[in-house]
This record gives C-alpha cells, sequence and structure tokens, in this order.
C-alpha cells in the first residue's frame, strides 16, 4: 500500500510533467507557430488558427492541460497542509503559477481571444485588422502562460528533491 509521501510524490511528479508538457506546447507556438501563420495572407493565418483552435480541443490536450490544473489543486491543498514541511512551499509555488499563470491566463485573455477569431470569416475585409491584433495580443499572453507553466515545473522539479 502507497503511503502518504509516495502518493505526494507522484503528484508532484505528474504536476511536474504536466506543466513541463504543457510549456512545451505553448512555447512552441511562442516560438515558431505564431511567427508562421504572422507570414500568412490574413485569410490563410485566420483560417488556420480557427482550425487549431477546433482540433486543440481534444481529450489528450485536454487530460494534460486539465489534469495538470487538477493535480496543481491537490498539490496547493497539500502544501497548506504540510506547510511546514520541506518542498511545501515549492508545491505551493509550482501550483500557483500553474493555477494563475497558465489556466485562469488562459481563460480570461486566450479563449476570449480565440472565440472572437471564431466569428470571423476568413475573406472577410475587416479580418486583416482584426488578425494583426490577435497575432500580438494572443502571443503576449501566450508568453505569459509558457514561463509560467515552466517556472512551476521548476517549482516541481525542486519539490520533488525535498
Amino acid at each position: 500500500m502507497a503511503t502518504v509521501d509516495q502518493l505526494l510524490f507522484a503528484l508532484a511528479l505528474f504536476a511536474a510533467l504536466g506543466c513541463g508538457l504543457v510549456a512545451g506546447v505553448f512555447f512552441a507556438f511562442s516560438t515558431f507557430v505564431m511567427k508562421a501563420l504572422a507570414r500568412l495572407p490574413s485569410g490563410q493565418g485566420i483560417a488556420a488558427m480557427q482550425s487549431i483552435n477546433v482540433v486543440v480541443l481534444n481529450p489528450w490536450f485536454m487530460i494534460a492541460f486539465f489534469g495538470t490544473g487538477a493535480a496543481c489543486v491537490l498539490a496547493l491543498i497539500s502544501a497548506l497542509m504540510r506547510w511546514h514541511e520541506p518542498g511545501a512551499v515549492y508545491l505551493f509555488v509550482g501550483s500557483v503559477l500553474y493555477l494563475v499563470g497558465t489556466l485562469l491566463v488562459t481563460i480570461v485573455f486566450n479563449v476570449p481571444r480565440n472565440k472572437s477569431l471564431a466569428s470571423v470569416a476568413p475573406a472577410d475585409p475587416n479580418g486583416a485588422s482584426l488578425w494583426a491584433g490577435y497575432i500580438t495580443s494572443w502571443t503576449a499572453w501566450n508568453h505569459v502562460r509558457t514561463v509560467a507553466a515552466l517556472a512551476a515545473a521548476a517549482a516541481f522539479s525542486v519539490a520533488l528533491s525535498h
């Protein structure tokens, strides 16, 4: 039978790996996907991003993204309950970084932009100005998500060593 410490280790490991995986996805968008889409004519870029925004809603990504969020909620509760123990502060920091800097930023900033983009026909003449603003603002918030998820992965990794 697994002990509480073994379960906490498994939770922190899952959270570290999930945060790292999500950080990698966001890193790809920040460093080359959005740049490649920005090079396309606006109608093509809009259509490609609209397709990405539909395809990303799949079980594998949802498990990685929200499963990591669930692990962070459990790690946060555990950190608060075991605050006096080594590594608790790293569990707390990693959880807050992911929950606020990745999950909340996605919900508050990136998803509304995706919904706005979804309502535009790629051939719409007004799409070019929307697309230019979308690329800039969506990518800026994506940078925040990338850094937060990577920092969370680092915090969980440090927690594993305690």
